[in-house]
């Protein structure tokens, strides 16, 4: 009996054995192994920063604009004093109703363009009719001169501008005889450069909206929140006008109008009352119309 058992035991010692050893023969696979390298005990892992957005190289530079929340191409084009077909051009925008926060857009054309408006003959109208450039164009529309320099072509559209509560001298190039963009309207409002950037003058629902003098239209629409059905103006490489407010818009974009022609209907869209907003806006900045509009 005692041998029996002692050669159970035997047989299990050698089984034991034999399972401990097949354990530690086999081959275990390695913990992963997180490479440090890259940062300092603690912190977090490197991240690949995002690729730039466009034009990025040329943020902060003169003749560009850097895109912020809210800014739509109509808008920004209003602020520098430019058709926003031009900028969309400018800057091979595929669809201009998609621009990102933090893109940098070129809204100053480049000088290519530039010497070549500078260089183009004369227009043959009559001394007294002003011939407006093409829309966006940056050259004068008058015999090749030496240019000022505030209109550099490596300036952007606000480059020139004074500091703030002076109103700088215009060109004799740019001089234009302003007329009031309705007949015996009410100002409501007057300018404020913080609240109200151009004039408020009442009237009727359907009264002439005028153009102020001669230019081209280089919008017609209601794509800018708070100004309704607007129409913008280009005069020369300095003016822009614009009339907001409309309930109908008589003339289209390229559309060359004169001087008290009708352009739109006097109305109330996006705003409480029957009114036309106008501006006048010099190198894109808002300047007071009262200014430049003749006494009545």
């Amino acid at each position: 009996m005692f041998e029996m058992r002692g050669w159970r035991s035997v047989v299990a010692g050698a089984c034991v054995a034999v399972l401990l050893a097949g354990c530690a023969s086999k081959t275990r696979s390695p913990a992963p192994v997180e490479d440090r390298s890259a940062r300092a005990p603690g912190m977090p892992a490197v991240v690949e920063p995002a690729k730039p957005l466009a034009g990025a190289d040329n943020a902060g530079k003169p003749g560009y604009y850097t895109v912020r929340q809210g800014d739509t191409l109509i808008r920004i084009a209003l602020d520098s004093g430019q058709n926003w077909r031009d900028i969309a051009r400018w800057n091979n925008l595929e669809n201009p109703n998609v621009i990102e926060v933090g893109q940098v857009l070129r809204v100053a054309p480049p000088a290519a363009e530039v010497t070549a408006a500078r260089t183009a003959p004369a227009p043959t109208a009559p001394a007294a009719t002003v011939v407006p450039p093409r829309a966006g164009a940056s050259g004068s529309a008058v015999p090749s001169a030496p240019a000022p320099s505030a209109s550099a072509p490596s300036g952007p559209a606000v480059a020139a501008l004074p500091p703030v509560g002076t109103q700088p001298a215009v060109p004799a190039e740019d001089e234009i005889a302003w007329s009031w963009p309705t007949g015996n309207g009410m100002v409501l409002d007057g300018f404020d450069e913080q609240r109200n950037k151009g004039l408020d003058i009442g009237g009727k629902v359907g009264d002439p909206v005028l153009a102020s003098a001669d230019g081209r239209v280089i919008y017609a629409g209601a794509s800018l929140r708070g100004y309704g059905n607007l129409i913008i103006l280009k005069h020369n490489n300095t003016f822009l006008s614009a009339y907001a407010h409309n309930q109908t818009l008589l003339v289209k974009e390229d559309q060359t109008v004169r001087k008290g022609q009708k352009i739109a209907e006097m109305g109330s869209s996006d705003t409480d009352r029957v009114k036309l907003h106008f501006e006048i806006r010099r190198l894109g900045k808002p300047v007071d119309p009262s200014r430049y509009l003749p006494a009545r």
